[in-house]
């Protein structure tokens, strides 16, 4: 098995479609959302016990180490951290699900995304919105531009908002220089999805009308009259020291390099955890752990939490991490080849490869590419020097494509997960890519033409 040939992306196509397919067979849905951890080993060693036979099983080790140790790890690691934190919070008071507050939640989650990340935005404010809309039969467009805004768009601005925008953090891109130059494409996007979503809205809002539902029907909590309000707070001191773990990850990671535990010492690319990779694991659980200890338990209880979204996510992402190890190796090996040699083909090369592979690594891939063009100018990098536009079109394509599908980034399906828990009928992974090409893809053939032409 030739980890570089096209055979060996099997078992990642096959996973992609168990996570598209099954949950629509009848008596197969329901086998699978018990056995999602089985479907993912079954794709995963259905990759490793060939790869072991033909490139042995040291050659295996340090392929799953990195993958699963450098980025699956840290990645489950700071969700679960963010959806504890978060499931803490809660948002109560009567905020009627008119298209008016709809669209203010909207903005508000795409504003805080970048500052908190993406999952720590959408966890935030998913459930009540979910509430807002509780008197609604017509909402599943709600929680698409939900995705496509809070848990995606929005994380743009800072290498806090979306992992691959740290991933470049830590090779060098200055932290503010994303934000200052990313923020003319996002400001755009905002608008015209905000616009689209209103005429959307207001279609449904007139169908609502005409079936004889009102804002009025809602209740929160049994009392129609309770004032807007948090109750747990306390958590955005741990969000805080979650966001401190990740600072720290990036600005120790210098004096780390002899810090810490080296695996595969004696190869030409051993894997090193360093100080950093444990500080922020700590951090993370820490805050994690004392919100579960300082929170009271009506907080969580008014928000419904429960483990099973994150759980889903770790079962399958597990499965995702493994089996995209051939996948993102053909790129590696075949990216300098493949002619990306301008912003509009990085753009839509990383963004549309975003969709389906973890952004981080894609977006890893791509910025290395980059770096390979031989550029006298730009932005210096540890992968070389890499052009202004090229960069840039490679951190918008990896950040907001990731919306196209359930699986481009993991607060998706988180979210997924949430409203479907509340009854909501979502769209399954080919009918959101129904709403996301029709929606999304205009908006990015406008950014193509207005910013990476």
């Amino acid at each position: 098995m030739d980890v570089t040939s096209m055979w060996s992306i099997i078992p990642f196509a096959g996973m992609l479609l168990s996570i598209a397919i099954m949950p629509l067979v009848p008596k197969v849905s329901e086998w699978y959302e018990r056995h999602q951890l089985i479907v993912a080993l079954f794709w995963a060693l259905l990759f490793m016990v060939p790869y072991t036979i033909f490139h042995g099983f040291h050659a295996l080790t340090f392929e799953l180490a990195e993958s699963v140790l450098l980025d699956y790890v840290p990645f489950i690691v700071l969700l679960f951290g963010l959806f504890v934190v978060t499931g803490g919070i809660a948002v109560k008071g009567l905020i009627a699900g008119t298209t008016k507050n709809n669209m203010v939640f909207l903005l508000i989650g795409t504003l805080l995304a970048s500052w908190i990340g993406t999952t720590g935005a959408a966890m935030l404010l998913i459930r009540p919105v979910l509430r807002a809309n509780e008197w609604r039969k017509y909402k599943a467009h709600i929680v698409v531009f939900f995705i496509f805004l809070v848990a995606n768009m929005g994380g743009c601005l800072t290498p806090l908002g979306d992992p691959p925008l740290f991933l470049g953090y830590l090779r060098g891109v200055p932290f503010f220089w994303t934000i200052e130059h990313i923020w003319p494409i996002l400001l755009l996007n905002t608008v015209l999805l905000l616009v689209v979503f209103f005429f959307i809205d207001r279609h449904y809002m007139a169908k609502e009308t005409e079936e004889g539902r009102s804002p009025a029907d809602l209740m929160t909590d049994g009392v129609p009259d309770e004032k807007f309000h948090l109750e747990g707070a306390h958590n955005f001191f741990y969000i805080a020291v979650i966001i401190l773990a990740v600072i720290l990850n990036g600005t120790l990671a210098p004096m780390s390099e002899h810090i810490g535990f080296t695996l595969f010492a004696g190869s030409e690319e051993p894997v090193h955890l360093g100080l950093n990779y444990f500080v922020e694991i700590v951090l993370i659980l820490g805050a994690a752990f004392l919100s579960l200890k300082t929170t009271p338990r009506n907080c969580r209880e008014h928000n419904e939490f429960g483990y099973g979204p994150i759980a889903e996510v770790a079962k399958l992402f597990i499965g995702i991490f493994i089996t995209m190890i051939p996948a993102l190796m053909i790129l590696r090996a075949n990216g300098g080849s493949l002619g990306i040699d301008s912003p509009l083909k990085f753009f839509w090369a990383t963004g549309l490869l975003s969709s389906f592979l973890d952004n981080s690594p894609t977006y890893v891939v791509f910025l290395t590419t980059a770096g390979a063009l031989g550029a006298t100018s730009g932005v210096a990098t540890t992968v070389g020097m890499v052009p202004i536009h090229e960069l840039l079109a490679i951190s918008a394509g990896a950040v907001f494509m990731g919306a196209i599908t359930y699986i481009g980034n993991a607060p998706n399906f988180m979210v997924k997960n949430l409203a479907e828990m509340k009854g909501v009928k979502m769209p399954s992974f080919f009918g959101y890519m129904g709403w996301s090409v029709s929606i999304l893809v205009p908006v990015f053939i406008i950014d193509s033409l207005l910013f990476f032409a």
